[in-house]
């Protein structure tokens, strides 16, 4: 049934889970979710992203886009001066690197998914603030250095890559996701040596690092599925999970993670479970074309890419819905059926013509696909010549190669 995305989001909320994880392209609405997930667990009016997560921390923290908002570099360098990433002023980064001195778990998390020679240097600045009536120093953490350390030698600060950034954010949050279960494993409040996160009822993460090459996605994901289950869950209290990623490598290996229960042995030499797969909960999330959205349970098995692209170009091409960016999926099936059969171009998987020359059909779908790979609002029309060419590849494709029709997606 189609719903808001407010609906959705009270859905979540009402779910007893553990965890739910929700697969959706990019450009459906995860982000917007997230926040009005955000809103309904902590609503606040006119705040502003800067100080989110001390306005949300009684009761949630988010991942999102916007998290990574807090950090910037300084574009406004004076000659040969050294690139430094500023954070906006918050409470979160001071809580982590201040109060709990996580600087260094922060690096090591970072430099796991980088480079083991990448540092970061968090610079410390005195901070006065008002306390009690009182001025007072506090200490702060504004900037951050990077250099690359090989043995004796240090590199000056360098800039990083937008996606080490990413990765370098996420890092912050996944530490303080550390400490915060770890403190909260004590099920009794007044003997934590925090109380803080007492309150905290929900986390929800929204696309953690992409940019990151496989392997490395697929450890964060093993991180992040132990931590999950780990953390101090019984009968329905405890701390819940929301996860949403448009990356099906990352969905399929929470999917595949969160289906392993686990145990552990306890102070008695006894071995207990502490997580067991029907805690979870796995969606796709799919925007339907009035506006409305569609979470759709998706618990049996993880999905396999190229074929829900194909399910999806099925069903346009049923509801005669084609638009540019469906020449986008079909591509991107091309390239993956013809890497696995080995073919050096995916063209050669297309029919050939009368005389056994290529399908001239295959530069119209590098036209058309040129800048969709997924674009959601890549809604141009098609021509009609060109609906009814896809069709009848789609069914050559199928017909030629095996391809299992999934009809089950299109329910």
């Amino acid at each position: 049934m189609s719903k808001t995305l407010t609906e959705i989001a009270q859905q979540l909320k009402d779910s007893n889970k553990k965890v739910q994880l929700i697969y959706a392209f990019n450009g459906i609405g995860k982000t917007r979710l997230s926040r009005e997930f955000k809103q309904l667990i902590a609503p606040k009016a006119n705040s502003g992203e800067a100080d989110q997560p001390e306005l949300s921390r009684n009761k949630i923290l988010y991942y999102n886009a916007f998290t990574e908002d807090l950090f910037y570099w300084d574009n406004d360098l004076e000659e040969d001066a050294e690139p430094k990433l500023k954070i906006q002023p918050n409470s979160f980064t001071d809580w982590i690197l201040r109060d709990r001195g996580q600087d260094r778990n922060i690096i090591d998390n970072f430099q796991r998914y980088t480079d083991d020679k990448l540092t970061p240097t968090f610079i410390e600045h005195d901070k006065q603030i008002n306390q009690d009536g009182k001025l007072v120093i506090t200490k702060t953490f504004p900037e951050v250095a990077f250099s690359y350390d090989r043995g004796t030698e240090r590199t000056g600060s360098i800039k990083i890559s937008k996606g080490e950034e990413s990765n370098f954010v996420w890092s912050i949050f996944y530490t303080l996701l550390e400490e915060v279960t770890s403190i909260l494993d004590e099920p009794t409040p007044a003997k934590r040596d925090d109380n803080q996160f007492d309150n905290l009822e929900y986390v929800f993460i929204d696309d953690p690092v992409s940019s990151l090459d496989d392997t490395h996605l697929i450890e964060l994901a093993v991180d992040l599925a132990r931590l999950i289950k780990c953390s101090a869950y019984t009968e329905g209290n405890g701390l819940r999970f929301v996860i949403t990623t448009h990356s099906p490598l990352f969905y399929n290996v929470l999917h595949n993670e969160l289906n392993n229960d686990l145990k552990k042995l306890g102070q008695d030499g006894a071995f207990a479970w502490i997580y067991k797969r029907g805690q979870s909960e796995k969606y796709r999330l799919d925007k339907k074309t009035d506006g409305t959205f569609e979470l759709a349970t998706a618990n049996d098995h993880p999905f396999s890419y190229h074929l829900f692209l194909l399910s999806e170009v099925r069903k346009a091409i049923k509801a005669d819905q084609v638009k540019k960016y469906h020449f986008g999926f079909l591509r991107n099936i091309l390239e993956k059926t013809a890497t696995f059969l080995g073919h050096n171009r995916w063209e050669s998987l297309l029919d050939k013509t009368a005389e056994g020359t290529p399908n001239p059909f295959a530069s119209r779908i590098m036209n058309l696909s040129s800048h969709s790979a997924h674009a959601g609002e890549e809604v141009s029309d098609v021509e009609e010549k060109d609906k009814q060419k896809l069709e009848e590849l789609v069914e050559y494709l199928i017909d030629t190669y095996g391809f299992r029709k999934q009809d089950a997606l299109n329910d």
